[in-house]
């Protein structure tokens, strides 16, 4: 298991602290510094900004924050394909190479998703699987397929129609849509209800011949929220599958530890240090002053390609321990794990392991192999 990095010494915080730091270990171990400029190479090529495409969706999660807190009818879609272009054109002007598309549920649009892979360096859709993204067209585009709990589970709190109908299978559904699919990657919403079916999930998904990265349920809109497991028994599980399918789980254990817990460095997670917030949403103007890192010129954007959403999910903090999010929030704290080369190589493997779940990613198995 691992552990948070020591606070021996006093935290690096100007650029210039930072890069003696960085130099200093890198001294000590050069394998580290051809690793950072690797990762330092790909990562500024990437500026992301997220859509969400459309307010529809064919299924009614439980715990979706999408629909908890009514983003489906706050704006309308725009479905002139001239105007989708146009906001593309726009977003990559500002430097914007990468998008996020996201829902309601995008495969349901593909004429939507063709402008972003027209013009953007770097698609990724977010879909819950029931439908296959056709390959020809999109063959360069990652795909996060969202699962809920595992086994059984995700039947319980996906296999909704949105008549509130219930069906089965869901999980199979998609394993079958993006069987060897290298575009695909399984994002494996982890519960401690779940915690049983967590190896058998991962076990289908590998044979599957698919990725798999983990993230945390929070039930948005419910009773009692899921945001914080009742003991370690699922983080130790999470730790255990991971390191018996370490070719499929892209994930670093201490990324696994930080989601599960929402601690790292010696902070929580939350707004204050959140980095995945909208930089010209007019709420943020004292959390951009704290000090805490962002990501340069992100914004996420509503269905109208018009509204600026107040972060990468729900608005609602206090429910939210998203992946996406949580990496981010590891990644743009390099500063904070300059202890030594064991700091250093910690944050590297979080790092590389963020960037492995993307196929147009060079840290891609399916592009390393």
């Amino acid at each position: 298991m691992s552990s948070v990095p020591l606070n021996l010494t006093r935290r690096p915080r100007s650029r210039e602290e930072i890069r003696d730091r960085v130099a200093d270990i890198v001294r000590q171990e050069p394998e580290l510094g051809v690793r950072l400029d690797a990762l330092r190479s790909f990562s500024r090529k990437v500026r992301n900004t997220e859509v969400h495409l459309t307010g529809a969706c064919n299924i009614r999660c439980d715990g979706c924050w999408f629909f908890a807190h009514d983003f489906d009818s706050a704006v309308r879609d725009e479905r002139d394909l001239t105007k989708v272009r146009a906001f593309v054109e726009r977003i990559k002007a500002d430097g914007v190479t990468s998008a996020l598309l996201i829902g309601g549920e995008p495969t349901l649009v593909p004429d939507r998703i063709r402008p972003f892979v027209d013009l953007l360096d770097f698609v990724t859709i977010s879909t819950n699987g029931l439908l296959a993204l056709p390959m020809e067209g999109f063959e360069e585009v990652a795909i996060a397929v969202s699962v809920f709990g595992g086994g059984p589970l995700d039947d319980q709190l996906r296999a909704i129609h949105p008549n509130g109908r219930r069906f089965s299978g869901l999980i199979d559904t998609a394993l079958e849509n993006y069987r060897g699919d290298p575009r695909a990657t399984f994002v494996y919403a982890l519960t401690e209800q779940g915690s049983g079916y967590i190896e058998e999930t991962v076990r289908k998904m590998a044979e599957n011949g698919n990725l798999v990265s983990f993230n945390f349920y929070s039930e948005y809109g419910g009773e009692h929220p899921l945001r914080e497991p009742e003991g370690r028994r699922l983080l130790n599980e999470a730790l255990r599958v991971q390191q018996l399918f370490p070719d499929a789980v892209v994930n670093d254990p201490y990324y696994i530890e930080a989601l599960i817990t929402g601690r790292s460095h010696g902070q929580s997670f939350g707004y204050d240090v959140c980095p995945s917030i909208s930089v010209d949403h007019k709420a943020h103007e004292q959390r951009m002053a704290n000090g805490n890192p962002v990501l340069p010129g992100f914004n996420a954007w509503g269905a109208d390609l018009e509204t600026v959403q107040f972060c990468c999910t729900s608005g609602h903090c206090g429910d939210c321990r998203d992946s996406q999010a949580v990496h981010s929030w590891l990644l743009m704290s390099m500063h904070e794990f300059l202890d030594g080369p064991d700091s250093l190589r910690t944050w590297l493997g979080v790092s590389e392991g963020y960037w492995r779940q993307w196929s147009w990613s060079p840290y891609s198995p399916h592009r390393t192999a």
